[in-house]
């Protein structure tokens, strides 16, 4: 438990000034906390970041595109085919190191079908989000390393 008291501290302030900001600038709250998610699912630090918003952005940006054929493509199945070729094309991007983290690539492609498509809102959340990930990662390691040197006893000075 101890272990996780930095980590704790650091998300859980960020979370909720995250969650207060968000609402006073009519960002999308929890697409914030999906990237956010995908930092940690993704390793953490600049790999973790690199590769969690990059895939969740290529996601987003592949859903927008489906979106777009299916305002054209009409005919029944047209969302199930549509589907299958986005899914496919998510699996394959991966052969690129940067955007080798599949479920953040299917991450972002949810978060934009869950916001009905508002793509400029959706890139904001998923920035910020991937930002607060690393911000809280660092800053809960910090916390953690003094939590522990509270710990230690504390020692006579050496003459």
């Amino acid at each position: 438990m101890k272990k996780l008291l930095g980590i704790g501290i650091s998300v859980g302030v960020l979370a909720g000034i995250w969650t207060q900001v968000s609402i006073e600038l009519t960002l999308i709250t929890w697409v914030g906390f999906v990237a956010w998610a995908c930092y940690f699912a993704a390793g953490g630090g600049r790999e973790g970041f690199q590769k969690g918003l990059a895939a969740n952005l290529a996601g987003a940006l592949w859903g927008y595109g489906a979106s777009l054929v299916l305002t054209y493509a009409t005919f029944t199945g047209a969302v199930a085919l549509v589907v299958t070729v986005l899914a496919f094309i998510l699996c394959l991007q991966a052969a690129v190191d940067l955007l080798s983290f599949i479920p953040g690539a299917f991450a972002g492609t949810a978060v934009i079908f869950g916001t009905s498509f508002d793509l400029g809102g959706t890139l904001i959340a998923l920035v910020v989000g991937a930002g607060l990930g690393w911000l809280s990662d660092i800053a809960g390691r910090r916390i953690q390393a003094a939590v522990e040197r509270s710990g230690q006893p504390v020692r006579a000075a050496q003459p």
